[in-house]
């Protein structure tokens, strides 16, 4: 039995040049920087809240009717607590814009931000001694 033959592909036509401001090309130019503007609306102060990649975000409500369907989305993801960096994962969107819209989540009470629960690097000097005392009396 004999392998079958390989055939070297050769590249199709190169499609036609997309006209500006639609999406498509090679990947990185189908992003349009004014569409992150448009999702974060505009912030009045321009603050954010401090938040950082490991801050667990928790929905206190209920998605509103009034809610964007980007905020909606986040919402309906922290049912149960995710950190900021998984939801801009899930929603495939950058950092920054996920923080601007946690902000105006929390400043309408929608979502709960709680710190990350750290564990000791080491354990209680007490506990290391009464392990120690309980071996000794073995």
């Amino acid at each position: 039995m004999t392998p079958p033959k390989r055939q070297r592909r050769h590249p199709k036509e190169a499609p036609p040049p997309s006209p500006a401001g639609q999406q498509g090309g090679k990947q990185g130019e189908g992003k349009i920087p004014e569409r992150l503007y448009v999702l974060t609306g505009a912030a009045e102060d321009g603050d954010r809240a401090e938040l950082d990649l490991v801050t667990l975000i928790v929905a206190r409500a209920d998605v509103p009717q009034s809610a964007t369907p980007e905020q909606a989305a986040l919402l309906r993801l922290c049912i149960a607590p995710l950190s900021v960096a998984e939801l801009s994962a899930y929603l495939n969107l950058p950092y920054s814009v996920v923080t601007v819209l946690l902000t105006g989540l929390l400043a309408a009470e929608l979502v709960q931000a709680r710190a990350p629960i750290v564990r000791q690097a080491l354990p209680d000097r007490s506990l290391l001694e009464a392990v120690m005392h309980g071996l000794q009396k073995l």
